[in-house]
C-alpha cells in the first residue's frame, strides 16, 4: 500500500516506526528550546532590548497552558496519527507566520500572537504524539521508548539554542525560520498506526480531575519547577559564586549532561518503577533541590543540580506510564497534554516567583514543592494501587 502523509493504514516495521517514534518524540522540543534565544535576538534588533522577546515565549506558554486540554479533545473522532500531523502543520504555519512579520518589521506584539498561535496547539500535540506510541508498541517497550525520546529530548534542549545563536548572529529573521524550519522534522517521522477506529468519546474529562491523577500532576509540576530553577537560575547562580555571568551556562550544561544520563539509565532499565522506588527518586530530587536553594558551596550546588537533572527522565517516564494506567483510553491525548501543561506551569510559577522575590525565594519554593510532593506520594503508597504508582 501506498504511503502518504495522512495514511494511517499503513503497518510500519516495527523497528523502524520505534526508531522514528523515538526522534520524532526527542526533536518535537526544537521550538520551545530555541525560542528563548531566537525572539530575544529578534527582540534585540527590533527594540534594543533582549529582554524583551520574553513577552514572546510567555505568549507561547501561556496559549499552550491555555489549549492544551481543549485542542486535544477537539480530536476525538478524528484519526489519531492525522490529527497529530495536523497540529503540527498548524504550529509550523504559526511560526512561518512569525517569520515573515519579523522580516515585514511588524511588531512585536503582532509577533508574539503568531507565536501564540503555535503555542496553542503545541501541548495538544505533544499528547496526541504521546498516544501514540501506545498504539505502536507493546506495554513492554513503552519505558525504553519514553527513556530514548526523553534522552534525546535533552540533547534537543541542550543543541537547538546553539543552532539558533549562530544563525541568529546573522539573522534574528533567518533564527525564527529556523526553529519553523527544524519543527517540521516530528512532522515526517511520526509512524503510520493501525489504531482501533476512532469514535467521539463519551467520558467525561472530569475523569482526569480525580485524586490519583491529580497527585501526579502536582508532583510533574514540582519536579519542572525544581528543574527551571537551575535552568532560568543559572546566571544567579553564578553570580552567587561571584562567577561571570556566562559561567551560568555550567549549572545548565550539568544538569543537561545528568539528565541524559538518567535517560540512558531509564532506557536500559526498560521498566516502570516500584513505589518504593519512586519516594526514592524524588527524595534525591528533594535533596538536589535543598542543595541549590542552600548554596552552601559552589561544589553541593553543582551536585545538586547533577541530582535534579538525572532524576527528570527518571520521573518524568514515571509520570507518563502512570497517566498511561489511570487515564482511560479515549482520553490519554488529553491526560498526556495535561502533563505537558503541569510541566509549563513549573517553569512559569519558578520564572514568576524568580522575577518578583528574587534567587533565594524561587529556589526555595521549587525545593518546598519537591519536599511537598516526596510527602504525598509517600502518604499515598499506602492507599491501593489504583491511587497511586
Amino acid at each position: 500500500m501506498r504511503r502518504n502523509l495522512w495514511n494511517e493504514d499503513y503497518t510500519p516495521d516495527p523497528n523502524a516506526g520505534f526508531a522514528r517514534w523515538v526522534l520524532a518524540f526527542g526533536t518535537f522540543g526544537v521550538p520551545q528550546a530555541a525560542a528563548p534565544i531566537a525572539f530575544s535576538l529578534l527582540a534585540l534588533s527590533l527594540t534594543g532590548s533582549a529582554d524583551h522577546g520574553s513577552w514572546v515565549v510567555l505568549a507561547m506558554t501561556l496559549a499552550q497552558i491555555a489549549g492544551a486540554v481543549p485542542v486535544a479533545r477537539a480530536g476525538r473522532g478524528h484519526p489519531l496519527v492525522r490529527y497529530t500531523r495536523l497540529l503540527m502543520i498548524v504550529r509550523t504555519g504559526a511560526l512561518l507566520a512569525a517569520t515573515v512579520l519579523a522580516a515585514a518589521g511588524a511588531t512585536l506584539w503582532a509577533i508574539a500572537l503568531a507565536a501564540g498561535c503555535a503555542g496553542l496547539v503545541n501541548g495538544a500535540a505533544h499528547g496526541c504524539l504521546r498516544a501514540v506510541l501506545n498504539h505502536l508498541v507493546g506495554p513492554g517497550r513503552i519505558p525504553r521508548a519514553l527513556g530514548l525520546g526523553a534522552t534525546l529530548n535533552e540533547v534537543t534542549f541542550a543543541s537547538s539554542p546553539v543552532i539558533v545563536s549562530v544563525i541568529g548572529a546573522y539573522s534574528p529573521v533567518a533564527a525564527i525560520g529556523a526553529i519553523a524550519v527544524l519543527g517540521t522534522v516530528p512532522l515526517f517521522l511520526v509512524p503510520s498506526v493501525q489504531a482501533p477506529p476512532a469514535t467521539a468519546s463519551t467520558v467525561s474529562s472530569r475523569t482526569l480531575l480525580r485524586p490519583g491523577i491529580l497527585l501526579w500532576l502536582f508532583c510533574c509540576l514540582a519536579t519542572s519547577a525544581s528543574t527551571a530553577g537551575v535552568e532560568v537560575g543559572a546566571v544567579s547562580l553564578a553570580l552567587r559564586f561571584s562567577l561571570a555571568p556566562a559561567a551560568g551556562a555550567l549549572f545548565a550544561l550539568v544538569l543537561c549532561l545528568a539528565s541524559i544520563s538518567g535517560g540512558l539509565w531509564v532506557t536500559a532499565r526498560n521498566r516502570q518503577a516500584q513505589p518504593r522506588a519512586v519516594i526514592a527518586y524524588l527524595l534525591g530530587t528533594s535533596v538536589g533541590a535543598v542543595f541549590v536553594w542552600g548554596g552552601w558551596t559552589l561544589v553541593t550546588t553543582l551536585v545538586g543540580a547533577v541530582l535534579i537533572g538525572f532524576f527528570i527522565p527518571v520521573l518524568g517516564t514515571h509520570y507518563s506510564l502512570v497517566l498511561d494506567r489511570l487515564a482511560p483510553p479515549q482520553l490519554r491525548a488529553e491526560a498526556f497534554s495535561l502533563l505537558r501543561t503541569a510541566s509549563a506551569v513549573g517553569v512559569i510559577a519558578t520564572s514568576g516567583v524568580l522575577a518578583i522575590a528574587g534567587l533565594d525565594w524561587a529556589l526555595g519554593v521549587c525545593a518546598g514543592l519537591v519536599v511537598v510532593t516526596t510527602v504525598l506520594v509517600a502518604v499515598s503508597g499506602r492507599r491501593p494501587p489504583n491511587t497511586s504508582a
